[in-house]
This record gives C-alpha cells, structure tokens and sequence, in this order.
C-alpha cells in the first residue's frame, strides 16, 4: 500500500485493533438466549457503547428493539454544513457449530498462518473495528469530515427484525446523506468490492402430523402413513433432478450480468470434494446472486443413536428460501408457502410458521458516493480497480433504510472474503484486509465529503 497519513497512521493502529478484537470476540453473543446467556450480548454491547464514548460520540444508546435485543447507536458531529454518514456493523454472532471442530476456541482471537481466528472476527464484529480504525486515523489526521452516526446491531443473524422496527418507528435517528454497511466483502482477498445486490430471506418451520402416536414399523408399516417419509418427500419436492430450485411460480431463471464467478474458485472456496457435482444451471453467479435457493436448515426427527423401528407419527424441519433482487419476499412465502401445501403427500396434516424474513435489495451504483469508494479502494489497494458484485446472503435491514431514506447512498463493504468462512468453524479475518478497508472507508469519508463541497 502505497503510504499516506491515514495509512501510516492506520498501520500503528494495528496492534491495537487486535487487541480490542480479541475482548470484542471473547463475548459469546448470539443472540439465541436458549442457547447461550443473554448476559453476554449485553456485554458485547456495553463494550461497544463504551468504546463509541472513548471516541467521543454523543447520544450514545442501548437501544432495547421489539425483539428483545439491543442496538448501540451513537452520534459523531461533524463540520457545519458537512454531510452525515451511518456507518452499520453488528456485534451478534453465528453459533460456533462444532466446538470440536474448531482449531481454536471460537471465542477466543488466535492468530495462525497470518489470519485472526474467532467467531465474529470477520462477521462482522471485525466491521465494528475497522469503523473505528477508519474514525480514529481521520481524527489524528486532521478530524472528521463528515457527521457520522454508527449503528451496531444486536440481532442481524437471527433475522428477527429488531432494528428495522426500531428504525420504522423511529425513522429521524438513522438518517443520513450516505450509509455504509459494514458487513458485505470483496469478492476475493485483496481484491476491492462493493456489493450491490443481495439476496432476501424467509425462513418457515414446516411440521407434519399423521398420526395419533408412533406405531411399531413391523405390524404397521407400509400402510400406516409416516410422517417422516412425507417430510422426506414434501423438503425433495423444491428441488429438481439438477438440484435447482423449484417452488411452483417463483422463477429461477434470472441472469447475472457483471462479475463473474469461475466455477473453480467456487469449488476451491466451498470446499467442495473432489468428484462431486455442484447443483442448478446456469452461470455460478446467475446461481448465487440472481436466483431463488433453498436450504433444509434443519429436521427433527430421532437421531439414527437410540432408533426404535418406529412408523414417525410428527415431523418437522426449518426451510430457508433466498430470494433474489426483483422479487418480493411476502410474494415468495406465498408462493413457498402454497408449494408446501400443493406437494405434502397423503393428505398428511401440515403447520406452517414463517419465524424470519426480509427483503432483497439492489444498489444504484451510478450514485456519487460510488465514485468516491472507488477512488479510495485504488489508493488502498495499489493497483486494483474496485469491483461490483452480488452477495448470496440477506442483510434485511438495507431495504428498510432504502425505504426510510429513499435519497441516501448506500454501500456495502466488509471483511466477509471467501477465506474468512462466515457462518462455518474456523471463521477468521486477514488482517491486512482489516487495515486495507480501513483505509478505504477513511479515505472514502474524505472524497465525499470534498465531493459535497464540490
């Protein structure tokens, strides 16, 4: 990286960046209180209202959400007439999963090969850090342009709407020239890349009665209807023999036009074992960013350990559905949720619950704030061009904020790169991409703020 004030100063920074990630990550916050202590999500988020105060923010908030969670909010002035900026992060996190599986604790920062392990390191307790990098280097660097107000979610990976409520209820406290979403990434390590589109979410827990209890599988099987086996049949039923996407009436038939995504580096990225065939049609990216995907996230049925030879009188699972930009999600549940009913077979009695949604969002990047991004990603990453891709993943608040503030810009940025394995065991962040984005957001906060003076 070519050196500046703001890089250099971001550079000294370094260590401790570490360091408050490594306290910033030791708080188990997911905010799924039966599995985890809700004392540790309100920890996380003291620490962050307490750091917002170190740095001088105003009107700093716990705000307690219509979910049961809590965002921090707090406000930076700026210069007089300056624009303001809403910088977005959140500190809940994914389960760890496997705790097994993980090299090192999930909650504790290590440092291996040249990346930081931990749950949160990149998604998106990582983003909180490089907005405060970003701030910090501004104000040893001659102060900062812009007003700036920083949300940091209490319950984004739950998708249960907490902070869009708020936000609707209390449309002036969020409001900005320019918002930055802190939890995107590039495309690929040390490539610079805003998101434009992402994907929007449903999640619908499906159960299936038909029985009054189980029944012995020898005196009563192959008749008496399973209810397992129509679960089987009903979760196969939204996918085709390639494996694409099939819920009746929803098209799955999109096309994504820009940046593409070469199959090997897919396959290298998910980990995908040698031999085995990748699902749909179409482009990769046609398959990621621009069409419907559906995902079992989960079945309750008994564990294969402790069967009894048992016809299943109840089953159950929790179906995720992305929906793509240009289709609305309460369109798509109807769709999904008449697919469901359409395809559960011998008249088997069927509960649906839709437990999570949101909508797709898709970016106007002919907006000036894009120009400005774009000429700082070239001064932190010498060399390269800034790249404009989709996401697969849903942040349901981005549409929320388009329709709250129809004229703000919007940019999505983040440490989220295919190597940080978000959402699996042995999540982690490069540190390099942490100073890099860093530099980039300070800088960017410079150019719009010169481009509003212009």
């Amino acid at each position: 990286m070519s050196q500046n004030p703001i890089a250099e100063t971001i550079a000294s920074l370094m260590p401790r960046a570490k360091a408050e990630l490594t306290e910033l990550v030791a708080f188990q916050s997911v905010a799924d209180w039966a599995q985890f202590p809700k004392s540790e999500s309100e920890g996380a988020a003291n620490w962050v209202a307490d750091a917002l105060r170190a740095e001088g923010f105003q009107d700093v908030a716990l705000l307690d959400t219509p979910d049961g969670t809590q965002s921090v909010y707090g406000f930076l002035p700026g210069p007089e007439g300056a624009p303001t900026v809403l910088l977005y992060a959140h500190y809940d996190v994914q389960p760890p999963l496997d705790d097994d599986a993980w090299v090192s604790p999930a909650f504790e920062l290590t440092e291996r090969d040249g990346r930081w392990y931990g749950r949160g390191a990149a998604d998106c307790k990582g983003g909180f850090i490089m907005h405060l990098l970003a701030l910090r280097a501004l104000k040893a660097n001659g102060g900062v342009p812009v007003a700036v107000k920083v949300i940091v979610e209490g319950s984004e990976e739950q998708g249960t709407g907490g902070l869009q409520q708020y936000a609707e209820a209390h449309p002036e406290l969020l409001a900005a020239d320019t918002i930055v979403i802190g939890d995107a990434g590039n495309f690929r390590l040390g490539l610079p890349t805003v998101t434009a589109t992402l994907r929007g979410m449903t999640l619908v827990k499906v159960k299936i009665d038909t029985l009054g209890g189980n029944l012995h599988s020898g005196m009563f099987g192959g008749v008496a209807p399973d209810a397992l086996a129509a679960l089987i049949r009903l979760l196969d039923s939204l996918r085709s023999a390639d494996g694409s996407t099939t819920v009746d009436g929803l098209a799955s038939d999109a096309v994504w036009e820009g940046l593409q995504y070469p199959e090997a580096d897919f396959r290298a990225d998910a980990k995908v074992l040698d031999g085995v065939g990748l699902i749909g049609e179409g482009t990769i990216a046609d398959r990621l960013w621009a069409r419907p995907a559906v995902t079992v996230l989960g079945i309750d049925c008994p564990p294969v350990i402790g069967a009894t030879p048992s016809v299943h009188a109840s089953a159950g699972a929790l179906i995720s559905l992305r929906v793509p930009p240009g289709v609305d999600t309460a369109e798509a549940i109807k769709l999904l949720e008449a697919h469901l009913i359409a395809h559960t077979p011998w008249q088997a009695k069927l509960e649906l619950e839709v437990v999570g949604q949101g909508q797709p969002f898709q970016a106007d990047t002919s907006s000036p704030a894009y120009a400005s991004m774009a000429a700082a990603m070239q001064v932190a990453y010498p060399g390269q061009e800034m790249q404009v891709s989709g996401m697969g993943g849903s942040i349901p608040l981005c549409n929320t904020l388009t329709s709250l503030y129809p004229e703000a810009e919007m940019l999505l940025i983040g440490l989220s790169e295919p190597e940080a394995q978000i959402h699996a065991v042995n999540e982690s962040v490069s540190p390099e991409e942490l100073e890099r984005l860093s530099v980039a957001e300070a800088l960017f906060l410079v150019n719009y703020a010169e481009s509003k003076r212009a």
